[in-house]
């Protein structure tokens, strides 16, 4: 089917299709803060440690929730009500209706489109590795959006 990205609900894709969609920014695998009082969401520059910064993937993503227990598992059903996702993850550019920018590697035909264009993380996180979680609130940025 031609631009079945375009065309299918989140609900109709297929496994396969489901991970096709991501659009490989890895914003998804950085810590994120919430303030208490307002429910505003802050991310940081820490990422997963499981993430391979380079390839902006998951280094073990079958065992992804075992290694990471607080690993939150992107579905279907409730991708559409996580407001924490950035305005560019297609999970919720297409819960939305909304079409898939032009960087997106299915549109472009380029997994590097997505680095290129700038919306990645590569080059721009560190490892929670290196980083107390006391400490997390330094890290906090706003380039996500």
């Amino acid at each position: 089917m031609a631009e079945w990205w375009h065309e299918l609900p989140l609900s109709a894709l297929d496994e396969q299709q489901w991970e096709l969609l991501c659009d490989g920014c890895a914003k998804c695998c950085l810590h994120k803060l919430q303030d208490e009082e307002t429910d505003e969401v802050f991310y940081t520059q820490v990422r997963c440690r499981y993430l391979d910064e380079d390839t902006c993937r998951c280094s073990d993503y079958p065992r992804r929730s075992i290694m990471v227990p607080n690993c939150i598992r992107l579905e279907q059903n409730t991708v559409g009500s996580l407001d924490w996702l950035p305005s560019t993850c297609a999970y919720r550019l297409r819960a939305r209706g909304e079409p898939l920018p032009a960087w997106h590697h299915l549109v472009s035909g380029r997994t590097d489109s997505v680095h290129e264009a700038g919306v990645s993380i590569r080059g721009r996180s560190i490892s929670d590795e290196f980083v107390h979680p006391d400490g997390y609130d330094e890290y906090i940025i706003s380039w996500v959006e």
